[in-house]
């Protein structure tokens, strides 16, 4: 953005550098993350002459954004959007979630996570968030915060999900890693809808733990400090529901169009595990889209 943000927008500021930065590779994101800015800016200053100045020259590049991409899909029905919002987010967050597992910390990672955790903010635009989408985004933004500030002091971080006591870190912004280093508290819009923001060892990781070839950020591996790297266990052969193995659809099942975008969904999942050997997850998450498609149910 040219013009500078007003303090009392401070806090689209993160949304609309991530905008800014997707504007060529992903047009659509950088359309939706601007949308959010907007709505979240009106709720908090409209008023002001500076806020308002600011807000009514952004919706003027909102509806000439909209105009150039009437013929997308993804900007013209929200059930393909949210997808779209929610498939950038995923492969975001796996790409960091798949480094950090395996031991590689380093500022791109940081950077994924938390831009992650901006784009499931941007999901709001179409409703609200599921509870899974809640818990994504509080992790990947505790996972930023807790690599930043291990990096910063020194300390080589602990590779995967932990459980953390009592984490406090002061409220900055490091404008070499652009990742704000910023614990959750009870106040934090990232925390709603959780009861408690002083463990993690409860919030469940997305299906698929790695990311697929084709992130969307196209990010080399930083060897700046760069610790040794996490041996992987040894897989277990998942259990198949046998079930399924003479899967039909039963009786007379109606599917909605977002019965359809979940078990899309479900087989994207299968397909990004499937690049990483994770067969446990690619398995689970193709009963589920087959579950889904046979019975119109979860």
């Amino acid at each position: 953005m040219a013009a500078a943000i007003p303090a009392p927008l401070k806090a689209i500021q993160h949304h609309l550098r991530t905008a800014q930065e997707l504007e060529k590779r992903d047009p659509v994101v950088a359309y939706y993350c601007k949308l959010y800015a907007v709505q979240t800016g009106m709720k908090l200053d409209s008023k002001s002459p500076e806020c308002r100045k600011f807000l009514m020259k952004l919706m003027d590049q909102l509806e000439s954004m909209k105009k150039e991409l009437s013929d997308n899909e993804s900007v013209s029905q929200e059930l393909v959007g949210h997808a779209h919002i929610e498939n950038y987010a995923l492969k975001m967050f796996l790409y960091a979630d798949n480094e950090d597992r395996s031991g590689r910390f380093h500022k791109n990672m940081i950077k994924s996570f938390y831009t992650a955790s901006l784009l499931i903010d941007v999901l709001t635009v179409f409703g609200e968030l599921s509870e899974e989408n809640i818990q994504h985004r509080k992790y990947a933004r505790w996972k930023a915060t807790y690599i930043h500030n291990c990096l910063k002091n020194g300390e080589t971080p602990q590779a995967g999900p932990i459980g953390v006591e009592g984490e406090a870190y002061e409220d900055e912004y490091d404008t070499e890693v652009g990742t704000p280093s910023q614990v959750l508290k009870p106040s934090d819009p990232a925390s709603e809808g959780t009861s408690s923001t002083h463990s993690t060892t409860n919030i469940q990781i997305p299906p698929g733990a790695h990311a697929p070839a084709n992130t969307p950020a196209d990010v080399p591996h930083n060897t700046e400090n760069v610790s040794h790297p996490v041996q992987p266990s040894p897989q277990k052969i998942p259990q198949v529901d046998p079930s399924l193995f003479k899967a039909g659809q039963q009786g007379n099942v109606h599917l909605t169009p977002e019965d359809f975008a979940r078990a899309q969904k479900y087989c994207k999942f299968a397909g990004s595990a499937l690049q990483y050997e994770d067969i446990d997850t690619a398995v689970q998450n193709l009963q589920k889209a087959l579950k889904l498609l046979t019975t119109g149910r979860e």
